[in-house]
Order: structure tokens, then sequence, then C-alpha cells
């Protein structure tokens, strides 16, 4: 390839990488002149690649927004940090309901990689090994979730239909606070207008988003993170458990996230444990609704932390079991 071609292309890949260039930025990358970038510009306009000049004090050029270019250059680096992020898009869920989306995206980038680019690739994906195993995972749609995304960048209320997890569909007002992935699905946070009370939705389980006249004004208070982890930690279940257990935040945080348990401090806070010797240590209120409470002994006795259990009496008797059969086993020979 002749070097001012090569050039040209250098330039349009520093355009493509946004924002406005310098003339004097784009002749010190491209190793020419200011009169030459300039020529190098009217170039890219006659192919029909809008480039835009800037004017003032900070002026120079850039690629209109919105234009698809024809040649999307990456550098290998580029590539190889797209192709990777597809990979664990799909081994974490986070993709929409158009799967094959990813796939075909994965391609085009594969086959205009350099040979030997794509050969190490190869070697990574061959030896690249995941912790948990890939399951199949409910995926919103596409659609959908760029129609939320607007509502909650513009403040506007959505109808949205939605399906329970009893089947139950049913038609709402969402005023959206914020998009949250957790944990392999989607979720989207904010007012049940109908209700007046805040709600977390999957979002696979929303078929139709469609924008409403009006807008309104996000609470302050928590984010969306937070409301959607306290959704978790608060949702019905069958069992309401109640701990006090003594120790730092950060330590009970380790093994019941926020996701799962809400934690306060004892009022009025109960007698000290036996041998405390950090001033950062006290008694927490722990409250926990779970479905099962067989999983529990085995947190507490991995918290090695004092704890005292309110309720309910069978988490008691499951305790003292796990217990009972630790002491036996030590006693063996």
């Amino acid at each position: 390839m002749p070097r001012p071609t090569g050039r040209v292309l250098t330039l349009l890949e520093l355009l493509q990488s946004g924002g406005t260039r310098t003339v004097a930025e784009l002749a010190d990358r491209l190793g020419v002149e200011g009169r030459t970038v300039r020529r190098y510009v009217g170039q890219l306009i006659d192919l029909d690649v809008p480039v835009e000049s800037v004017r003032g004090r900070y002026g120079g050029y850039r690629l209109a927004p919105g234009y698809r270019l024809p040649p999307l250059m990456l550098s290998d680096d580029e590539a190889l940090a797209v192709l990777l992020g597809l990979v664990a898009g799909r081994r974490t869920g986070l993709t929409t309901t158009e799967r094959t989306a990813s796939e075909t995206a994965s391609a085009k980038i594969r086959r205009v990689l350099p040979k030997h680019i794509a050969r190490r690739l190869d070697l990574l994906l061959e030896t690249l090994a995941f912790t948990d195993q890939p399951g199949e995972f409910d995926t919103p749609d596409a659609e959908v979730l760029l129609a939320i995304a607007d509502a909650v960048r513009h403040r506007r209320p959505l109808s949205v239909r939605y399906t329970d997890r009893d089947g139950r569909r049913s038609e709402r007002t969402l005023h959206a606070y914020g998009i949250v992935a957790h944990s392999g699905r989607w979720y989207v946070t904010g007012e049940d207008a109908r209700i007046g009370e805040d709600r977390t939705f999957r979002l696979d389980r929303i078929a139709d988003a469609r924008p409403l006249p009006g807008s309104f004004e996000a609470p302050m208070g928590p984010g969306p993170v937070q409301r959607v982890l306290s959704g978790f930690a608060t949702a019905e279940y069958r069992h309401e458990v109640i701990l006090r257990i003594h120790g730092t935040a950060e330590q009970v945080r380790a093994h019941l996230p926020a996701s799962v348990a809400n934690l306060d401090e004892c009022e009025p806070e109960p007698e000290p444990a036996a041998g405390q010797d950090r001033a950062d240590e006290r008694w927490l209120r722990v409250e926990l609704r779970v479905e099962r409470l067989d999983w529990l002994p085995r947190v507490l006795a991995t918290l090695d932390r004092p704890f005292v259990i309110e309720r309910p009496e069978e988490l008691r008797d499951l305790v003292i079991s796990l217990a009972d059969r630790l002491a036996s086993s030590a006693r063996r020979a």
C-alpha cells in the first residue's frame, strides 16, 4: 500500500476514536505538515466520509456523529478486547434476546483479523477456563432495553407489559430510576405509578415498553444498585430470620451480602462479647428472608463470630444439629 494511502487510513482511524483532533495533533501523529493533513481530509471527504471542520482556538477535525463508516478500524488490542467482551457477555448472560448478534459480531471481527492475531486469539480461547458453568439465561429484548435506558436518561414515564413469576400479565406505568445487571440478569428499578411504590422488574419479563407524555423527578437517597439489592433482601420468602452478630459490617457482609440480608446496629446494644478486642466490632442486627434454612448454619460457622438467633426456632435446631455432627466427627480417632 502506498504510504500516502496508508496515512489517509491512519487519519481515518484517529478520527474514528472520537472527539475533535487539532491539525497540529494530527500532523504530529502522521509525521506530516499541517497542509498535508488538510489534503488528506479532502481525500476522505471525496470518499463521502463526513469529516467536519471545527473553528476556534480548540478547533480541528472530527467525524459527524451517527455516521456508520464502512471500514471499522480496530487496533490489535481493541479487536482482542471486543472479542473477549463478547465471550464474557455470553458466559454471564449479559446479552439481549438476539443472541446470534454477539456470534455474528465475533465472526465479522475474526474474519478481518491478521492471521497472527487470529492464531493468538484462538490459543487464548483454547486455554481460557471459567470457574462457573455456562447456563441458559433469560435475556431481555434489545428494543425494550434501549427504550427503558432512554426513559431513565430523560426521566420519562413508561407503559410496560409485564409478566410476573406466576405468569400473571399486567400493564403498568413505570417511573424508571435505573437499569442494573446482577448475577446474569438485567433489572430495572423504579416507581410503579399505579400503586405509588418502588418496585424491581426483570427486563426479560417485559414484553413492551412505550414512552408516555410528561416527566418525573427521581427520588433522593439510595441509587439503583442499592434499591435492587435491598429489594432482594426484603422479598417475600418462606422464612423470616433475625440474628444478632458481633463483629464488623465488613465481616458480616463478606458472607451475607446486601442482596441477601439487611444490616443495622442493635438498639439498645446487648452485652459485649467475651474477649472483645476491637473498637469497630459491635452487635449488629441481621434480617433475612429465605426460602430454605439449611444453608444458614454453615454460613454462621464460617463467619466464626458470636451470634444470637432471635427467630425462627427451626434455625436454632439446625445449628445445634450441625454443631453436634462436627463435634462427633472431631472426637473420632
